[in-house]
């Protein structure tokens, strides 16, 4: 059967007791509806609730909560199991230290979600065995300081991870020694970006933790050589530490605005940088900026004009293509944008400093 978890904005007054109880009056009549609980997270500061529940659809789940408590949920998606464990470390309730008849969880299902990306910059044949091999080692040292720091590592595609972390500042420490570790060892041909942000499992989205993912994906192409994070993570920072993470070295925080802005900016880059015809125009009309506003805007926040940010995604998009040899130079073109095989070819050597075809030829050695 599916495995969902579902959402509860507890209302005042709530506590962890009180959810301990309706988890352990769900357990007794579950089996009248199919389901199963596997456990459940309760924070009893942010009033959320989160039940992971095995079940045939979302429906029994709703039927189960409102006939054993009648707290019925305002928000359920379908999960993995694997993926669950990874972000919040366990899929079944924990042990009972003090061995009451109540197992009461205060245990937060809120995460810092971090996103290190190393973008390689210059693809040129006498470079790619220094590249490769400097490549293995940052993998190899970002894993060793994201477990060092408590983060788990959630998934690692190529040379970009998603680490999950229970302390915000375990997360910035974590970043900065990621970062340390490139200043100290300065290979050209690549940059890091990381981006920064939190939030619950469940939200609008339709994966767990999707919203998060996508804000910290964002943040990581704010700009290189800096940390960039969300202003909940700023906040979050500052009551658990009593500092300011923007006095930290190499470390900014978007401001609201800023990230309100950022957000706009990929949702929309997200549903047309596969079209060709999509210009400049387009993206100061649907943002609502006028011309000069959105480049004055996208140069203070992204560090890129509107037509460089766009090029620079869709290369992004097309190298990670041809790095999973999905398609052919042509297809890829034509799927990420690009107006010509010929003008993609040629936007991909002024960037990288080699043609993709030779590029596709020399990951074949």
């Amino acid at each position: 059967m599916p495995i969902y978890m579902d959402f509860h904005d507890l209302p005042d007054g709530v506590t962890a007791a009180h959810i301990a109880e309706m988890h352990q009056a769900d357990l007794k009549i579950e089996h009248k509806y199919k389901c199963r609980g596997l456990t459940y997270w309760c924070d009893e500061r942010r009033q959320t609730a989160f039940c992971l529940i095995e079940a045939p659809n979302e429906q029994a789940i709703k039927e189960l909560h409102e006939k054993s408590h009648g707290a019925v949920p305002q928000r359920i998606i379908e999960v993995n199991d694997i993926l669950v464990e990874s972000f919040l470390g366990r899929i079944q309730d924990p042990e009972n230290p003090q061995n009451t008849k109540l197992n009461i969880i205060n245990d937060s299902a809120f995460r810092i979600l971090m996103v290190v990306n190393i973008k390689k910059q210059e693809l040129r044949t006498e470079n790619i065995d220094i590249l490769q091999a400097a490549l293995r080692g940052y993998n190899k040292s970002i894993l060793n300081i994201a477990i060092n720091h408590k983060g788990r590592v959630v998934k690692q595609v190529a040379n970009s991870f998603l680490i999950s972390f229970t302390s915000v500042a375990n997360a910035v420490e974590s970043a900065i020694k990621i970062q340390e570790l490139y200043n100290c060892v300065i290979t050209p041909d690549v940059e890091f970006k990381i981006g920064i942000s939190a939030g619950i499992p469940v939200t609008a989205k339709e994966s767990i933790f999707e919203t998060s993912i996508q804000e910290a994906n964002y943040l990581s192409y704010v700009t290189n050589g800096k940390i960039i994070v969300s202003p909940e993570v700023e906040d979050l920072y500052e009551h658990e530490t009593q500092s300011n993470p923007i006095k930290i070295r190499g470390v900014i925080a978007l401001n609201t605005t800023d990230m309100e802005f950022l957000i706009r900016l990929f949702e929309y880059t997200e549903k047309v940088w596969t079209n060709s015809n999509i210009t400049v125009v387009d993206y100061y009309k649907n943002l609502g900026y006028s011309k000069s506003k959105l480049y004055r805007t996208m140069m203070s926040i992204m560090g890129q004009s509107p037509n460089y940010f766009l090029r620079d995604y869709r290369l992004n998009k097309a190298l990670e293509l041809l790095d999973r040899h999905l398609s052919n130079i042509s297809e890829i073109a034509d799927q990420t944008g690009f107006s010509s095989p010929s003008y993609f070819s040629k936007c991909f050597q002024d960037t990288y400093g080699i043609l993709p075809s030779t590029y596709v030829k020399q990951l074949a050695y």
